[in-house]
């Protein structure tokens, strides 16, 4: 019996080392001031081929959207919403809707109003990322990006 159980765990790590850990976006920021008192925050997913993130605005039924959320701050105010470029809008047969995602890489954008010289902007996101074949569970990441 114990030969048979270390046979089972002998094949678990085999199987597991030929497993991929599937990780199809990297996100990364950036921050630029446009005035003395004003500054856009940039927060850039990279998609790998094949896969996509979906939209903010997407009706409920349907996937995870991506979203985010900043922390308060006495260092700077959000001015208006995330804003994001025109998305690519498709009907998925999944979520028996139209759906509306991004592909290899998305730049959403944040305005925020500065109440000092420096500021860090900081908050997490969350996203699903999908492909043809399967979703990924939602991931929620944390960000944190100084304004000089």
């Amino acid at each position: 019996m114990k030969k048979l159980s270390l046979l089972a765990i002998a094949m678990l790590f085999y199987v597991a080392s030929f497993s991929q850990i599937l990780d199809p976006v990297k996100w990364s920021y950036a921050a630029k001031k446009t005035s003395a008192t004003e500054a856009t925050i940039y927060i850039k997913a990279t998609i790998q081929s094949g896969w996509h993130i979906y939209s903010q605005n997407i009706a409920d039924g349907g996937p995870i959207k991506t979203s985010f959320t900043f922390n308060p701050s006495k260092s700077y105010l959000l001015a208006g919403k995330t804003i994001e470029p025109k998305p690519i809008t498709k009907y998925e047969q999944t979520f028996k809707m139209n759906v509306s995602y991004f592909e290899n890489a998305v730049i959403f954008q944040q305005k925020v109003k500065l109440k000092s010289t420096t500021a860090i902007v900081s908050g997490s996101l969350e996203f699903m990322a999908c492909n043809d074949k399967q979703c990924l569970p939602p991931e929620e990441i944390k960000f944190s990006v100084p304004v000089k």
